[in-house]
C-alpha cells in the first residue's frame, strides 16, 4: 500500500461513505441516518468514530465508546468496525484497533471487548492476533419496543 493513510474523526460531511461502508459490514443505512447519528455522537465525551482514508477516500472506521454498568467497571466496547473489502489484510484494521485502543487509554480505561457475530470467523481470527481473547459465547435476545 503506497498511499497515506489517515485516520481521522468522522464529520458530518463523511456519511455518505460510513452508510456505504456500513452496507458492506451487513448494515445498511441511509446517508441521512448516517447523518443523524454521527450528529447524535460526535460531540460526545464517551464516544468516538474514527475514519480511516486514503488519499481522501474513506476505506474503514471503527465506533467505540465507553459502557458503564452497575455491577462492573466502565469499559471499551467497540461498537461497529469496518474495512474496505478491497483493502482487508493491508493493515488499516490494525491500525483503527490501535487507535480505538489508544482512545479508550486516554478515557481511563483499561478493558476493550468486542462482539462478534459466530459467522464471522475472518473477524474472530482477527482480533485474536491483536491479542483480543475468546470469553464467552452468548446468545442475543432482542424485543421490539413498542408504545402503547
Amino acid at each position: 500500500m503506497n498511499e497515506a493513510l489517515i485516520i481521522r474523526e468522522i464529520t458530518i460531511a463523511d456519511a455518505a461513505c460510513a452508510a456505504q461502508l456500513s452496507a458492506e459490514f451487513g448494515y445498511p443505512q441511509s446517508k441521512e441516518t448516517m447523518e443523524r447519528r454521527i450528529a447524535c455522537l460526535q460531540n460526545r465525551t464517551d464516544h468516538a468514530i474514527f475514519l480511516a482514508c486514503l488519499d481522501q477516500t474513506a476505506v474503514g472506521w471503527i465506533d467505540v465508546g465507553i459502557v458503564h454498568h452497575l455491577q462492573s467497571k466502565p469499559y471499551g466496547e467497540i461498537g461497529g468496525f469496518v474495512v474496505s473489502e478491497k483493502y482487508r489484510n493491508t493493515g488499516i484494521g490494525k491500525q483503527l484497533i490501535a487507535r480505538a485502543e489508544t482512545w479508550m487509554r486516554e478515557q481511563g480505561l483499561r478493558r476493550a471487548l468486542v462482539r462478534s457475530r459466530v459467522a464471522r470467523e475472518a473477524a474472530h481470527r482477527f482480533y485474536l492476533r491483536e491479542g483480543y481473547v475468546h470469553v464467552k459465547t452468548s446468545a442475543v435476545f432482542e424485543k421490539e419496543l413498542r408504545g402503547e
